[in-house]
């Protein structure tokens, strides 16, 4: 008999395989599980096997994030942070006092403020100049989509009354037209493109720095949605290259190479090259994203009926197409038979319908492939839209955490849809029950990187911690189970490990232990569960 190197006892074992859910014990040995089962797995111990007593603990499958932007996340860790509040007051203090600590930096730069903290979502450039009048600030906003600059920034960049919106984006406005302070999508890019550069030792120190506090949640690997040069941030690509050669990447990472929006096919024999000079050890650079909308809260997500007002009547805006539908397709189709996955950013209903009109074009043109295009965010669907993810085989790559009762969606965001589109929002259960493949993801920092947090929000459709009762939809949420295979076995299946995201003899171990069992306790206390440790084939990463 031969000996494993590790094993768990003294389950529960949730295996996520359905034929046969639960166990007790596991057993692996070098990177792989050899075992799973109940008594006889202990049959396995050895002098040398380090036995792991769960202690009714529940041991998972490791959680894998399908959409998230690691090393982003990573370097704003060391910026001003404005996470954690949405008080005017205490992001000025904390804006003040960043600047106060950092004396010899040229321009301040953070991330994470709110758009509910403002009235219209929309701060000025004098709120900041309050407390940081000399030197440029430059502060995106909590989703990633828009900025905040004080009025050095704006003088720096050359941005007035008579600076034209770029074709991708919006410089907001005051009254005669000079430049508020916000800028909307491309227009980021106007005053980021003049941020001093990150080094490549910034961009790795990001990465470990992300993570460690990855691993910390229980992830055991990702898909980092946006490698290349996007509105003045830097290409993470590097980073990861770096990791993989030294072996300090334990997470097994899909990368997720930028589509650049300004440009046609010409640039496909550049990814091509990108895919093959990146991919090493344990990160793969097969997957494309293809940014097709905005977001709905400034306006920009695609939509098929326009926007409303504040009064509730009909705009003339549906929001932006960032590329072309009948180029997406011929794009989508090239990519497809160069065995390229595609990450689409879709929130909006058209954006939804534009990007499956595409994966339909590919596999007509090709066939079915093992590419697995998927779509991510899905806020508003079409219910027309639902049944074509399991026809298309696109697989529903959702954010959980977003659908939820607060301030951004009851203030900013459901009033200017109106009661029926509102009601397409985050259709999970239904996507679901249409024989849809779900696989989840954070979009940290966007939000919270906690597994814990998105299932709690997916089983619930509340925001943790909510006490008024008001649950968002109760017709889309997951039951516990499908939450945690969405985080595990869906995400495994779009990153492409196959051998991951179960636990069954031959899968790799990547595991994590949590503090109790989330499949039998109050739906509503999920998100208060610790993580014990979490390993990456059979090696400890994490420990609480």
């Amino acid at each position: 008999m031969t000996h494993a190197d590790l094993v768990f006892t003294n389950g529960p074992v949730h295996t996520g395989d359905p034929a046969r859910t639960r166990a007790s014990s596991l057993a692996v040995t070098g990177e792989r599980i050899t075992a799973v089962g109940h008594d006889e797995v202990r049959e396995l111990i050895g002098p040398r096997t380090e036995v792991v007593d769960l202690a009714g603990r529940l041991l998972l499958a490791g959680f894998q994030d399908a959409h998230v932007h690691a090393v982003y996340g990573g370097m704003e860790l060391a910026e001003c942070d404005l996470t954690g509040t949405v008080g005017v007051d205490d992001y000025l203090a904390r804006i003040r006092d960043f600047a106060a600590a950092h004396p010899g930096r040229t321009w301040i730069t953070g991330s994470g403020w709110s758009l509910e903290s403002f009235e219209g979502g929309l701060p000025t450039r004098q709120l900041l100049d309050t407390v940081v009048p000399d030197r440029p600030v430059y502060l995106v906003n909590r989703d990633h989509h828009g900025a905040w600059a004080n009025t050095r920034a704006l003088e720096l960049a050359g941005l007035t009354r008579t600076t034209p919106d770029p074709a991708d984006g919006r410089i907001e406005r005051e009254g005669d037209g000079t430049p508020s302070g916000v800028l909307q999508e491309g227009a980021t890019a106007l005053v980021a493109r003049l941020v001093p550069e990150s080094t490549a030792a910034d961009r790795l120190a990001g990465l470990l720095r992300a993570q460690t506090l990855l691993h910390s949640l229980g992830i055991t690997g990702w898909q980092d949605a946006l490698l290349g040069v996007f509105n003045g941030q830097p290409d993470p690509s590097d980073a990861y290259r770096a990791a993989a050669l030294d072996g300090t990447l334990t997470a097994r990472v899909t990368g997720a190479l930028w589509w650049d929006r300004d440009r046609g096919a010409d640039q496909i024999p550049e990814l091509v090259s990108r895919r093959a000079e990146l991919s090493h050890g344990r990160f793969r650079a097969g997957s494309v994203k293809i940014m097709q909308d905005g977001i709905a809260e400034n306006f920009t997500a695609a939509l098929t009926s326009p926007y409303l007002d504040g009064c509730g009547c009909a705009t003339g805006n549906t929001g932006l197409s960032f590329v072309d539908p009948l180029a997406l397709r011929e794009h989508v189709t090239a990519l497809d038979a160069l065995d390229f996955q595609v990450h689409f950013h879709a929130l909006g209903d058209r954006a939804v319908r534009e990007a499956l009109d595409a994966i339909e074009a590919a596999r007509t043109a090709n066939g079915r492939r093992a590419t697995r295009h998927h779509l991510a965010h899905l806020q508003i669907v079409h219910p027309d839209d639902i049944t074509r993810f399991a026809r298309l085989g696109a697989i529903a790559n959702i954010q959980p955490l977003w659908a939820a009762h607060e301030p951004q969606m009851d203030e900013l965001t459901i009033p200017f849809l109106g009661p029926e589109r509102a009601a397409w929002q985050y259709p999970f259960g239904s996507l679901l029950r249409a024989g849809a493949t779900l696989a989840a993801g954070s979009d940290w920092p966007v939000s919270s990187p906690d597994p814990l947090a998105g299932i709690h929000v997916a089983v619930n459709r509340a925001e943790p911690g909510a006490t008024d009762g008001r649950i968002f939809l109760p017709e889309q949420r997951l039951d516990p189970a499908t939450a945690i295979a969405a985080y595990t076995a869906g995400s495994a299946h779009v990153n492409g490990h196959d051998d991951a995201g179960v636990l069954r003899p031959g899968a790799l171990a990547d595991l994590v232990v949590l503090a109790r069992d989330i499949l039998t306790a109050p739906a509503e206390a999920i998100a208060d569960t610790g993580v014990e440790s979490t390993w990456v084939g059979g090696r400890l990463v994490h420990h609480r």
